[in-house]
């Protein structure tokens, strides 16, 4: 049955995993509103799930992963499972791994030849090197985190060094980077190795930061806008493709800020925000209904049709 209890036949069927709890979720409850219509639109059939439907997973075809995701996560549990009953996922787990571990993501851009801010990644024997390396101020961020959690900024070696004991009770690894400011980042969405969108998103106010975790009113979130695909710069573009093709074929928001022309990355995100009002402004319904069809691209492969 469709969700107004329809009979109707549907070509494969669709879990969106999504968890009221999250924060920061990826996608607005209107977002997934669209990408649900999108799907039923294409003969689609979608059922939105939470962290306890994990046992009925084999029910589906394709599991859409609309959660923040990390490597100690459900999110990641789900996707190796819907991977191994042939599942079409998104986010796959091979892409979680990558993109949410930094220092991983720090190397493989240095070893591709693609430009990021300076980077030094320390443990505690070494960390004296910072400020020859890197200098002050900079940014610290801990290998596996999202949505601007665990990245700090020190604008002192002393404060840097205090901060540490407490940083390296997370991780055994940290990676130092050189701090630039600028007014917004670039994001470049791809999915399949195409752009879907460009934002520009701006610094909370009065921080440098896109989201500031510490007002007191709760995360405060910088403004953003959104460009067509052919109206952003195409080094921005380009540059981003080059990154997230060195992750996969899934779907990833690339992080870009651009200094004195040059175009750095910053981070690859592997669920990345898909917002109805936001990523959607240029594109509208078409960026859902972009995305299910690259599901039923999967799915067909799978199933013989393409």
């Amino acid at each position: 049955r469709n969700r107004k209890g329809k009979m109707q036949p549907y070509r494969y069927e669709m879990a969106i995993l999504s968890s009221p709890e999250d924060k920061t979720p990826p996608s607005n409850p209107k977002a997934i509103q669209h990408f649900c219509e999108a799907a039923e639109k294409s003969g689609v059939g979608v059922e939105l799930i939470t962290r306890n439907d994990y046992a009925q997973l084999d029910r589906y075809d394709a599991l859409f992963i609309r959660d923040t995701t990390g490597i100690d996560h459900y999110t990641y549990r789900f996707a190796r499972r819907a991977e191994s009953v042939g599942l079409a996922v998104i986010d796959d787990p091979l892409s979680i791994l990558r993109c949410t571990n930094k220092i991983y993501l720090a190397e493989l851009m240095r070893r591709c030849g693609i430009l990021t801010p300076t980077s030094f990644i320390f443990n505690k024997y070494n960390s004296s090197k910072v400020n020859e390396v890197i200098g002050f101020p900079c940014v610290l961020k801990i290998p596996d985190s999202s949505f601007s959690l665990g990245v700090y900024k020190f604008d002192a070696e002393e404060a840097f060094h205090a901060a540490l004991p407490n940083l390296f009770k997370q991780s055994d690894l940290l990676l130092a980077q050189k701090f630039t400011p600028t007014e917004f980042d670039w994001r470049v969405g791809i999915i399949n190795k195409q752009p879907l969108f460009v934002c520009r998103y701006y610094m909370a106010e009065k921080h440098w930061k896109i989201y500031n975790h510490d007002d007191v009113n709760g995360t405060d979130c910088g403004m953003a806008d959104t460009l067509a695909v052919k109206d952003a710069p195409k080094k921005i573009v380009d540059t981003a493709l080059r990154a997230a093709a060195m992750i996969g074929d899934g779907l990833y928001g690339v992080d870009l800020q651009e200094i004195k022309g040059v175009p750095y990355v910053i981070e690859i995100n592997d669920n990345p925000n898909i917002d109805a009002g936001i990523e959607d402004e240029v594109l509208e319904g078409e960026l859902y209904d972009l995305i299910i069809r690259e599901f039923i691209r999967r799915l067909d492969r799978c199933h013989g049709k393409g």
